[in-house]
């Protein structure tokens, strides 16, 4: 039913459009909502909306469409779509690498992302070149079933016990963590190397062969693997560790003494968004203090923003304090450069 706009309803509105005249970030239910196309990591999609999206759509007016999928599938997706209609984009360290050498992302302005300047060092450094800013820091640990595995795993090299023949997964070579497994296999045939050798790497990805019962592609597919027994053990990031032990009091997660090896997650700018200003305003709120320090919680995400300060309960399981001092970096470039030649040998000797 229509109803007449009496003078009060008239000077409501008339001062509703005064103010949204008036700039800044403030819009109205009366206009029309803007939409911003986000693609990201199909990972806890529901927590992700209730912490991130809908807070960041009802500040800025805004309808958020997501794209989901592994890094790597996306950023092949991108690639082969100059039409794509994706605004921002979040992906692995390597993946945005590779997506800042073929040119697909716009240079970041830091001027319209306030919230850069109160990121860690070291974040700061890997957005020195205009590439998209990091989110969160995250890295590989070793989860496994105390009763199955049939024995205690503290170090990478516990991985080889032939008594786990058959028991484990590892990521595959084209997710996120898969190249950190070629630096586990290296400096487990040469525990002195300071680089990595793809020769060296092989032989101990051969070696680990027999204990691999199968690689996987989704994190979340571990909880799953776990329950039905189907192995004992796996490497696997931190932010899906939640995922895997909530589900099996018997697994326990391990980050090696010896160290780990680190991932950034960035956030870029396709260079042919359409809503450029809008896509500037979500990477500001993906770095603030206030989204940072949900994430933490409900994401399992270690935070970038130097101001979030976990409690102890918060930081475990993550990247974070003296973890994050054991990080060792997996250098990006060298990945991209070597990685079609490596996804060969990969397969050849674990996906027959």
């Amino acid at each position: 039913m229509k109803k007449k706009l009496g003078l009060v309803s008239l000077t409501l509105v008339t001062a509703s459009v005064l103010a949204a005249c008036g700039g800044g970030d403030k819009t109205t239910s009366k206009e029309k909502p803007k939409t911003l196309v986000i693609s990201t990591f199909g990972l806890e999609e529901d927590k992700m909306q209730e912490d991130v999206f809908k807070p960041f759509e009802k500040k800025y007016n805004v309808n958020i469409v997501l794209e989901t999928g592994t890094s790597s599938e996306r950023l092949t997706k991108l690639k082969s779509n100059p039409n794509s209609t994706v605004d921002v984009i979040e992906l692995s360290q390597s993946n945005s690498a590779d997506g800042v050498s073929a040119g697909l992302f716009e240079k970041i302005d830091t001027s319209k992302v306030p919230n850069m300047e109160n990121l860690i060092d070291s974040a700061k450094e890997l957005s020195a070149d205009g590439s998209g800013p990091a989110y969160t820091l995250n890295s590989i640990g070793i989860v496994y079933n105390k009763k199955t595995a049939g024995k205690e795993i503290k170090e990478w090299d516990d991985l080889w016990d032939p008594s786990l023949k058959g028991k484990v997964s590892i990521p595959d070579i084209t997710t996120t963590f898969g190249p950190a497994m070629l630096y586990v296999a290296n400096n487990h045939k040469n525990a002195e190397a300071k680089t990595i050798s793809g020769k060296t790497a092989f032989k101990g990805i051969t070696d680990l062969a027999p204990n691999v019962v199968k690689t996987y592609s989704k994190s979340s597919d571990l909880a799953n693997m776990f329950q039905s027994g189907e192995i004992a053990a796996a490497v696997v990031g931190d932010f899906a560790v939640p995922i895997i032990t909530e589900s099996n009091p018997d697994v326990a997660y391990v980050v090696p003494a010896s160290g780990t090896y680190a991932n950034f997650n960035t956030i870029n700018i396709n260079k042919n968004s359409k809503n450029k200003d809008l896509a500037y305003k979500y990477i500001n709120w993906r770095l603030s203090q206030e989204v940072q320090e949900k994430t933490a919680v409900s994401l399992n995400e270690a935070p970038t923003n130097k101001n979030v300060v976990l409690n102890e309960e918060t930081a475990k399981n993550k990247t974070y304090g003296d973890v994050a001092k054991r990080t060792n970096k997996v250098d990006s470039n060298l990945v991209n450069k070597n990685l079609a030649s490596w996804i060969n040998q990969w397969n050849r000797i674990l996906n027959k």
